[in-house]
């Protein structure tokens, strides 16, 4: 595909003025823009999409113009180059699918009322504003908004307001950024404000809906992670404020937008009086961020689209150092481990996927850049190794240089390399390269043949996958001293394994400590024996690693399932939370092999029962105070599957605790309430049960609880329940669309209601795409497919749903990787079905 037209080579904003008049009611809005700026060729063309232009004017002086809806643009003709003002009148209506301006809905006191906000990432400034929407294009931005103002609403923006003139909000003059930065959002809410010691001021702002105490540990956050990272980048935040704004309707997490951050509420909001460590820590995260991007992203921005991984994988790696800076007990960097790598790992490993840097050669390919299993997780994991590879010292310098020179201006991934090379004296443009921009990742394999010990790297796939000889800088990251710091070529062979295994105590060789690199480890059979035999002398993050070795190795076929369920048997009293994470993990993935009702699972949960007994019997289902962070959020994983494997006391304490708070389920304690309401649907439903679920759903403002329900009541056994789930769908009302995918999910997950889900989408799939067709979330449904489907008919029918798009730069990658997903599973199934059910027979 050839190379689309970047009009920021045509023409280069200096400063928009924008003005726009929004009516909620017509869901429509005026927009007035003066651009000024440099024309360097007198045929000019400026982004536009959906805009109803009724007049362009150049210096003043009326001009004749054209709309290309295809490109997306609006082109006229100027006198000359040089310095040119370009002003246009237009109007259009705002949007219903969460890009643009768009309406987000939410219900207070029985009333039905929006907020106003924006989403112009990754290139929807343009259904707003003609504009040259490239992120190259910086320039500086004069917003003014009037809108259909009722008392006590107000409006926010990334800069301070500096008027209020007959219910026109003016906004300070904006510091040099991109177009799809500029924000805004308007309606009724509250706000919670504070101060960093540095004197920027920090807000968060959420509808009334929320209890206002719920604002104020994302307050808290904020204000020390822009204290740290003050300090680690030894740059000052550069606005006046950082607003951080819950929006009711957002598709993503959040968004960066330059000091008016948005976010999908359950991303910002924590209930003082019943949320999980665990969601607070997602808050934390999510908020650490955003606001690494205000750096990494805002100030400094990538120069194209393809580079969009010095974005995002940089901030996925920063929020994990920020939140471990100023919440230490948290031991968050153990939560990367079974969050960021098995995501990683899984999506990187199959044949065909995108590497990090990837080129994009049309403007609907931008959003499939958003992969969180590889821009996202991957690129968190390498940023992580580098981080190792040079230490902690040289990397913050060599930030703190990136930001100076590059400070309010664009780059490409060269940049940062140098930055960092120059602060290290390290060569890391010839590390990473290989990271960076092939797809995929190494399996290293190690051995010990006639005194030598033997590193290869190939490779890692599951499921078919074309080996083209790819080779990779492996950081081997190993507790041996006398070994290599980096293995670059296909195999190194190092003489005397006996001497350096007794100058190194004897101890168990391993590699990549502290799962710090993206590659799996193969060790063979006397390493494995000496290594299996220290397990419980090995730190939390190594016992995360060899499990998720286990795993993969086996999804491979480069090793046994045998040989994972053997290591997971020595884990029958493991205290750590993050260990029992991945031992849940492995055991999802095994459920692949399990047929409901069936002697095998009886096995399987026999299985299951004796790995958790220990623990669920130690902590019990009730919290003690002054009990450790790791035991408040463990308790929930040994409830859970214990539940699953029908302990008669596990099961009778769910319902117990139901019967409690019956006649509130929201207040079933934060920790438990997934497993408790899961159960009831499992063990007790009726149609008042679930229509019990609804209405709480319809009720609470608290996106995890909804979360919660979802999953609950997407258990049932009941055809008619899920057809009942399936007819809400489209009731916006209800499921918002934000949602969707993940009722979506709930369902086609399980084999028993795959059917049904699958066959609303392809009934359903063009109103799907014009409620989600524009965002990132929409090739989420093809993906949840991908992971979910394991029959060739199954197979048949995703191919034959998806044929009239295949080939749509949306969508063309992520249905070739569904399917390479599908085979896979289908092979792996005939494969090994058999004798993993045998191995439950036995074990």
């Amino acid at each position: 595909m050839s190379e689309f037209k970047h009009l920021y080579d045509d023409f280069k904003p200096e400063n928009y003025k924008i003005f726009l008049d929004v009516n909620r009611e017509t869901k429509r809005f005026e927009g007035q823009v003066t651009v000024t700026g440099e024309s360097l060729t007198t045929d000019i063309a400026f982004h536009q999409k959906d805009l109803e232009i009724t007049s362009v004017t150049v210096n003043g002086q009326a001009v004749d113009f054209s709309l290309d809806e295809a490109s997306e643009t609006v082109a006229f003709k100027v006198p000359a180059t040089g310095e040119t003002t370009v002003d246009f009148t237009y109007s259009a209506a705002l949007t219903d699918n969460m890009t643009g301006i768009y309406p987000s809905y939410y219900d207070a006191d029985g009333e039905k009322k929006q907020l106003v906000g924006t989403q112009f990432e990754t290139h929807f400034a343009r259904q707003a504003f003609p504009s040259i929407d490239e992120p190259a294009a910086k320039a500086t931005f004069d917003l003014s908004v009037k809108f259909d103002e009722k008392d006590g609403e107000e409006i926010v923006s990334n800069m301070p307001e500096i008027s209020n003139e007959n219910g026109v909000h003016t906004f300070d003059t904006t510091v040099k950024m991109s177009s799809y930065l500029l924000a805004f959002v308007f309606g009724d809410m509250q706000s919670k404000l504070g101060k960093t010691k540095n004197g920027t001021q920090v807000g968060v702002f959420a509808t009334k809906a929320h209890k206002a105490q719920a604002l104020d540990f994302p307050l808290d956050i904020a204000i020390r992670v822009i204290e740290f990272y003050e300090d680690y980048f030894k740059v000052a935040y550069p606005l006046p404020h950082s607003w951080h704004i819950g929006l009711p309707d957002f598709s993503a997490g959040a968004m960066e937008n330059w000091g008016a951050i948005t976010y999908r509420e359950v991303a910002l909001l924590a209930d003082p009086d019943n949320s999980t460590l665990a969601s607070r820590q997602y808050v934390a995260l999510v908020i650490a961020h955003e606001l690494a991007h205000q750096w990494f992203g805002d100030l400094v921005t990538m120069e194209w689209w393809d580079d969009l991984w010095l974005n995002e994988s940089f901030a996925n790696m920063m929020e994990y150092v920020a939140i471990d800076a100023i919440e230490p007990d948290w031991h968050i960097w153990e939560q990367f481990s079974v969050s960021e790598a098995p995501m990683a790992l899984n999506r990187d490993a199959i044949d065909g996927v995108q590497s990090v840097h990837v080129a994009v050669n049309h403007p609907d390919e931008i959003n499939t850049l958003f992969d969180g299993a590889i821009v996202y997780a991957k690129g968190a994991r390498l940023m992580v190794m580098l981080r190792k590879w040079l230490g902690d010292t040289d990397f913050s310098a060599g930030l703190h240089a990136y930001f100076d020179v590059h400070q309010y201006g664009n780059t490409v991934g060269r940049d940062l390399w140098d930055a960092l090379s120059a602060a290290s004296g390290r060569d890391v443009s010839a590390f990473m390269t290989s990271w960076i921009e092939q797809p995929g990742y190494p399996v290293l394999s190690v051995s010990v043949e006639n005194d030598e010990l033997v590193l290869r790297q190939q490779q890692f796939f599951t499921g078919e996958g074309v080996d083209q000889g790819r080779l990779w800088q492996i950081p081997l990251n190993t507790n041996w001293t006398g070994l290599p710091d980096v293995l670059s070529e296909a195999e190194v062979r190092i003489p005397g394994f006996a001497a350096l295994s007794a100058e190194n105590g004897d101890k168990p060789l391993l590699f990549n400590a502290q799962n710090a690199a993206h590659y799996l480890v193969k060790y063979d059979a006397a390493l494995t024996e000496k290594v299996t035999a220290a397990v419980p002398t090995f730190d939390t993050i190594t016992k995360v690693q060899l499990i998720q070795s286990a795993l993969k190795l086996a999804e491979g076929g480069l090793s046994d399932y045998a040989d994972l369920v053997n290591l997971l048997a020595t884990f029958d009293n493991e205290p750590s939370n993050v260990v029992n994470l991945a031992m849940s993990q492995a055991l999802n993935a095994l459920k692949i092999f399990i047929d409901e009702s069936t002697d095998s699972e009886v096995n399987f949960k026999k299985f299951v029962a004796r790995l958790f007994d220990k623990q669920y019997n130690r902590l019990g289902w009730t919290k003690v105070a002054g009990e450790s962070f790791n035991d408040e959020q463990l308790r929930a994983l040994p409830i859970s599957w214990e539940v699953y494997a029908e302990n008669a006391d596990a099961v009778a304490q769910s319902s117990e605790v139901f019967s409690q708070h019956a006649t509130d389920i929201h207040s079933i304690p934060a920790d438990i309430r997934q497993v408790v309401l899961k159960n009831e649907i499992v063990e007790n439903e009726t149609d008042e049960l679930v229509q019990k679920y609804f209405d709480a759903y319809a009720k609470t403002t608290d996106q995890t609880f909804q979360r919660e329900l979802n999953v609950a009541v997407s258990s049932t056994k009941k055809m008619t329940t899920v057809e009942t789930i399936i007819s809400q769908y489209r009731n916006t009302d209800l499921v918002k669309p934000q949602d969707l995918r993940f009722w979506f999910s709930s369902l086609v997950s399980r084999d028993f209601s795959q059917a049904a889900a699958f066959e609303w989408l392809v009934e359903n799939w063009d109103w799907v795409q014009e409620k989600l067709g524009g965002d990132m979330a929409s090739g989420d449904f093809i993906k949840v497919i991908g992971n979910s489907f394991d029959t060739e008919a199954k197979l048949q029918a995703f191919i034959d749903f998806t044929e009239p798009f295949k080939n749509e730069p949306a969508f063309k990658r992520i249905i070739e990787m569904a399917k390479t997903q599908i085979a896979a599973k289908i092979a792996l199934l005939a494969d090994q079905k058999a004798k993993v059910v045998a191995l439950f027979e036995t074990i």
